[in-house]
């Protein structure tokens, strides 16, 4: 198994080393192992868990939720009902901001339709400034 500095594990996760050490002292990372001077020390199982909390957190589940997760993942099986739950109330929740980018990304599609008309036409329609 290897082993990553801190460094090595914020440039691996995409998170800070200031968001790692935030993830570690509320509860999200836990049994961070330290080396012989103390310092901290990532195995792959550490990487591999911040994965999942880098897509929780950038499908915009709250920091509490995450930790509710974290509680349940340390949990051991008898948790898994929990967690499911859990996930599948935030992958509702993920499907609701996805139809609501579609619909307003359809309205910058037609802005967009609107705009390379009046270049195609080389005209500027008065009131044109939204």
């Amino acid at each position: 198994m290897s082993s990553y500095s801190p460094a090595e594990t914020a440039e691996k996760s995409g998170f800070s080393i200031d968001t790692l050490r935030y993830y570690e002292k509320i509860g999200l990372l836990s049994g961070i192992a330290r080396n012989a001077s103390g310092r901290r020390v990532f195995s792959d199982d550490d990487l591999q868990w911040l994965g999942m909390l880098r897509c929780l957190r950038g499908t915009g589940m709250p920091i509490a939720e995450m930790l509710r997760y974290s509680e349940l993942a340390r949990g051991g099986a008898e948790t898994v009902q929990e967690r499911l739950e859990l996930l599948q109330e935030h992958d509702r929740r993920v499907e609701e901001q996805i139809a609501t980018l579609r619909i307003q990304q359809e309205q910058v599609k037609m802005k967009i339709g609107f705009y390379r008309d009046v270049v195609v036409c080389d005209i500027a329609p008065a009131g044109a400034s939204a």
